[in-house]
């Protein structure tokens, strides 16, 4: 008997489908080796050691393991192909006590769960590549130094409760940066000019003749010169222009026409799906993941955390061959397209996120969660967009002069959709005329519009994933969870969809800038993920990348505790009132979840109380469900969604209307629910079906 070892209980029982009865698939569980909860863990006397234990709740499942492992005549790790995958198979060695088995003990990898990927791997199976598990040990003993020894310095000098992170961190910082730039953020005016014109000649189809003569274009010179942003800074001078050009003839002096090709996006990497799930679904990263998870262990899909945009000659064979068939030949390439990825630490080895079958067309494949069956059809649907031709657009952009002004129309139709047959994508369609040099056109009307600029917009989900992409800083694995955790200990909030930084998370991301600039350095974070990378190459020893961060870490770590008080980092702002208890002053603090208000006298009085509640924010608005009330911003007070925004009516109870999506937005009315059924004495919207599933899950 073979003993074949997973991580999870799904993707046993799916391999179990495709091997025979030599074969016993069982799973660990995940980790079943861990850095203890109550200490640090790591021997820093003895090159930063790892002292791992063997979890509570993972005894029971090694101990059967073990019993498995001592009957069998081989045991093959087949657990992901990732670094994390790599360590989970080696720390398995070690709690089965099989270190010193090697000819007994194999480990394959694969790409995706299906019957040719399984068979392959077990006649190609390898060693445990040691440089892998290295490179996951220096992340986790990095992160635990980081969070094991700042957060305790946060703890006495801000707020109890708090918590560092090394990658974290830099995420906040974005976030409170970005808040930053758009406190600081002036709007300037600036004016455009339209002149709304109307063709002479014959159109393509007489019975739309008034609608296809229609023509719209925007003012670009005046005397030759180009026009520039803020040129027409005022309404003075954009009515004074307006009135100048009603004087003028109209005629076109220019037309020209080209096509323009449209190319398909690359196939899904980990961090374009999250972000495209964002967009189209409105699914969070953690979400995503699990939901993508759920689909490769069940072998829909090949492995979700990836950042090659590669795809097999299999793959692509079976694309060309299914839209040749389905669609016909002009949907399907005569040979197969490539892509590249742009980030030149991507592990070219690895595949992009695919349908592991691309007959199994999202309609028909039986998937019985609807999350999973959104989160498939958008990865079926750019796997195969990537293998279809490009969508051809024709162009016509028109210069169109009167007197001293110029203007420009322009119009795009599209010839061949290509790609967008399957992957859909925003683009708007506008006809132009069959305009020809020297046409004269008639006037209807010129229209100045006034603008502003804008501030640039706060981080989504999507966005956020991005930037830090972008910026080099985490890897497919870490995006989700570094989202989750810096709401989980409130240093951001969500807002119709966008980051806002909490008070604790600008505080502490003030205070990390100031003491610890190295540890939110965007630059310094994004080396040190290089360095990890090269441990995983072999090119550098986890122990040095260790020891050079670590030991100028700990010397600043000791100064800033005797240097900084906690006074100068979180000054306390005494009020007018007095202890009911003792009579002093009472002052505003802050604890883990914002401000509040305690004793002077404490330690010797800890009286303590929560700061008067703002009054709810009226937005100017009536309430759109029974028309009576006013609507008002207000936020959760307790539970998972403690200080989350929502809108609701103020005649609650009255009037049940709420909403998580502010009404004033155009897709707001798709999420009002009934507050009084959320079970709590204040209008306090549910939460939707779908992240309530989530916060049952956990990111694998």
């Amino acid at each position: 008997m073979n003993l074949v070892i997973v991580e999870s209980p799904t993707k046993a029982k799916t391999i179990s489908k495709f091997l025979g009865d030599e074969y016993k698939v069982e799973s660990s569980y995940g980790h079943v080796r861990d850095l203890p909860k109550s200490a640090l863990g790591i021997d820093l006397e003895k090159s930063f050691e790892p002292k791992y234990v063997i979890p509570t709740k993972a005894r029971k499942v090694v101990s059967q393991l073990k019993k498995d492992a001592a009957k069998s005549e081989a045991v093959i790790l087949a657990t992901d192909e990732d670094r994390e995958g790599e360590a989970i198979a080696w720390h398995l060695t070690q709690a089965l006590g099989l270190e010193n088995s090697k000819s007994k003990v194999s480990r394959i990898v694969f790409h995706e769960i299906t019957k040719t990927a399984i068979e392959k791997a077990l006649k190609h199976p390898r060693s445990i590549d040691a440089n892998l598990v290295d490179a996951q040990q220096a992340r986790r003993i990095l992160d635990r130094l980081v969070g094991y020894k700042l957060s305790p310095f946060l703890w006495r000098k801000v707020a109890r409760g708090l918590s560092a992170g090394r990658v974290q961190s830099v995420a906040v910082r974005l976030i409170v940066e970005r808040e930053n730039e758009i406190r600081s953020f002036k709007p300037e005016e600036y004016w455009s000019i339209q002149a709304e014109l109307e063709s002479r000649g014959i159109t393509r189809n007489e019975t739309r003749n008034k609608a296809e003569k229609k023509i719209t274009a925007t003012l670009v010179k005046i005397d030759g010169k180009t026009l520039e942003k803020f040129d027409i800074s005022n309404q003075e001078r954009a009515n004074q222009i307006a009135a100048d050009i009603k004087k003028e003839k109209f005629s076109v002096t220019a037309v020209e026409r080209k096509t323009a090709i449209k190319n398909p996006p690359a196939p899904f990497i980990t961090s374009t799906l999250q972000q495209e799930a964002a967009r189209r679904l409105g699914f969070s990263a953690k979400r995503t993941m699990v939901l993508a998870q759920h689909l490769y262990e069940n072998g829909h899909i090949t492995y979700m955390r990836t950042d090659s945009v590669n795809l097999s000659q299999e793959s692509l064979a079976a694309a060309r061959e299914w839209l040749t068939r389905e669609l016909g030949k002009e949907y399907a390439l005569s040979a197969p397209r490539t892509f590249k990825s742009k980030s030149k630490l991507a592990q070219e080895a690895h595949e992009a996120v695919r349908p592991t079958h691309i007959e199994n067309v999202p309609d028909k494949i039986a998937l019985e969660d609807a999350g999973e069956k959104k989160l498939y059809k958008l990865i079926w649907q750019r796997f195969a967009a990537s293998q279809m031709p490009a969508a051809k657009v024709s162009l016509t952009a028109a210069d169109i002069g009167a007197g001293k002004y110029g203007f420009r129309a322009t119009g795009q139709e599209i010839t061949f959709d290509g790609y967008l047959k399957i992957w859909p994508q925003k683009f708007s369609e506008k006809f132009l005329p069959n305009l020809e040099k020297g046409e004269e056109l008639n006037l209807e009307d010129v229209v100045p519009a006034q603008h502003f600029t804008e501030a640039p917009p706060r981080y989504s989900e999507a966005t956020l994933i991005k930037a830090l992409e972008e910026h080099g800083i985490g890897r497919p694995s870490t995006y989700a969870p570094i989202i989750s955790v810096i709401q989980t200990r409130n240093y951001a909030r969500k807002e119709s969809g966008r980051f806002l930084p909490t008070e604790m998370g600008e505080l502490v991301n003030k205070v990390m800038t100031e003491h610890f600039p190295k540890i939110v350095d965007i630059d310094f974070t994004a080396k040190m993920e290089e360095q990890l990378d090269d441990v995983a190459d072999g090119k550098e020893k986890w122990q040095e990348l260790i020891g050079d961060f670590f030991v100028p870490f700990e010397k600043n770590l000791e100064e800033k505790y005797g240097d900084v008080s906690k006074k100068e980092l979180v000054p306390e702002e005494v009020t007018d009132e007095k202890c009911e208890k003792c009579g002093k002053p009472m002052v505003i603090k802050y604890g883990r979840f914002g401000k509040f208000m305690a004793c002077s006298g404490f330690p010797d009085c800890k009286t303590a109380k929560a700061l008067a509640k703002e009054p709810p924010k009226m937005i100017g608005m009536k309430c759109p469900k029974c028309g009576e009330g006013d609507v008002i911003e207000k936020k959760v007070g307790r539970g998972r969604a403690r200080g989350k925004i929502f809108w609701g009516c103020n005649r609650y109870p009255k009037c049940d209307y709420a909403s998580w999506t502010d009404p004033r937005s155009a897709d707001s009315a798709s999420v009002a629910t009934s507050a009084k059924e959320a079970g709590s004495g204040e209008a306090s919207p549910r939460l939707p079906p779908e992240e309530k599933k989530e916060d049952k899950k956990t990111d694998a």
